[in-house]
């Protein structure tokens, strides 16, 4: 029996810096009010103007770890001696309550996701094409030329894992790519 409105679920958008994932889940969240985009749990302390549960869940690294230890994070990772964590409570609440939820996560942060919530909807958003893609990143003028250097090696190896994903959505043109993340979440129609 079919049903006319497709259930809630875990979305996540994954690809390389650069690519336009902020600017295309901050789209989504325009379009869809409903959708919800998961908080991460982190280590650092915040930044001017954060929140804690808004922002992030900021925590200590004890509470981190038991967080870990405990299974309650969809996944997680440790970048310049801070850890970043997805809480898996919040996400499973919202899904239990209908309202569809997306990810915006690193590579290796996908990889997790897919062992641990296998039905997830996995998303790569890809440039154009690589030069695009460099075009893109030294265009923000803010990073060093050794930093740019390594946003474009991360960038190459997370390219070649698009194949690991359910969809590859090209990011040429942001209403085409819009659209058809819309269509790949079940949001399509729902504006």
């Amino acid at each position: 029996m079919a049903s006319s409105q497709a259930p809630a679920r875990l979305a996540l958008l994954t690809g390389p810096s650069g690519v336009g994932k902020g600017t295309l889940v901050a789209r989504l969240q325009e379009r869809h009010p409903q959708l919800w985009l998961s908080v991460s749990a982190t280590t650092r302390a915040p930044r001017e103007g954060e929140r804690d549960g808004v922002h992030y869940f900021f925590k200590t690294r004890q509470d981190f770890e038991a967080l870990v230890r405990s299974g309650g994070l969809l996944e997680w990772a440790e970048f310049a001696n801070n850890c970043y964590g997805t809480p898996r409570g919040p996400v499973e609440e919202r899904l239990v309550a209908g309202i569809p939820v997306l990810l915006e996560i690193e590579l290796e942060g996908a990889r997790q996701v897919r062992k641990s919530f296998p039905e997830a909807l996995q998303i790569f958003l890809a440039p154009p094409s690589f030069d695009e893609l460099e075009r893109r990143i030294r265009g923000r003028a803010t990073e060093s030329d050794d930093a740019i250097q390594r946003r474009l090696d991360r960038a190459r190896a997370e390219l070649e894992a698009q194949s690991e994903f359910d969809a590859v959505v090209v990011n040429d043109d942001l209403e085409a790519a819009l659209l058809e993340l819309e269509g790949l979440m079940g949001l399509a129609g729902s504006i």
